[in-house]
């Protein structure tokens, strides 16, 4: 779930606001638009990002995970080296939980599921990612259907990923023949036409508190 865009190209500016949903004293949970970078991209056009906004008036600001330029949702952002520290151990344990929302192309048959399949780079086709059985590492993703639109031959689908490899969760709905829409690296024709964007948004994140180990869980609904 990193950013895998070819960040040498320009990309276009993101008009859209980055919300603040929840300030604390170690850290906050923000709503990245659509089409925003988490970190500069390294060609110098492209310095806009979340953290370069945050910067101004959160000096000790810092990224501890990141979505995909496309993803929109819910991002947790250390404020002091303490709590950077403890939430970059919890996402290396795995002991955060994240669930994103989908909207995927044709009518998932199974209500729930789970999607065990290994991802590798595409060195042929990069910045893309592949499923690969040779060299892939293990990427599980759990899914459960809220909805299916029989006019329009969609599923909204809440997914879990077990693991947090990059593009995987696209990589998995596409090896169910379920592309999630307005994806401009895997989805086909006409799943990349059903929208204008791609519709995958972090909707919960769920973490301890990095002083009082309370759990902390985010909560931000998709627009799509």
């Amino acid at each position: 779930m990193s950013d895998a865009v070819d960040d040498l190209a320009v990309l276009p500016h993101c008009e859209e606001e980055l919300v603040i949903l929840q300030r604390d004293p170690d850290f906050l949970l923000v709503n990245k638009p659509t089409r925003l970078l988490s970190v500069p991209g390294r060609h110098p056009q492209n310095r806009d990002s979340v953290i370069a906004r945050l910067l101004p008036e959160f000096p000790n600001a810092a990224i501890v995970h990141r979505l995909d330029f496309d993803t929109s949702g819910i991002m947790v952002v250390p404020l002091n080296k303490v709590a950077l520290s403890n939430i970059s151990k919890q996402f290396q344990a795995r002991t955060t939980h994240k669930t994103y929302t989908a909207v995927v192309n044709g009518l998932v048959k199974e209500d729930s599921g789970v999607i065990d399949l290994p991802i590798a780079p595409d060195m042929e086709n990069r910045p893309k990612y592949k499923i690969c059985a040779e060299t892939g590492r293990q990427s599980v993703t759990e899914f459960t259907v809220v909805s299916r639109n029989e006019n329009a031959q969609t599923s909204r689908v809440l997914l879990h990923p077990i693991t947090g490899r990059s593009h995987q969760l696209r990589l998995h709905m596409l090896a169910i023949d379920h592309p999630i829409l307005g994806c401009e690296f895997y989805a086909d024709e006409i799943a990349l036409k059903k929208s204008p964007r791609l519709l995958l948004h972090a909707t919960e994140l769920a973490f301890d508190h990095p002083v009082t180990g309370e759990r902390i869980l985010g909560r931000c609904e998709p627009e799509f």
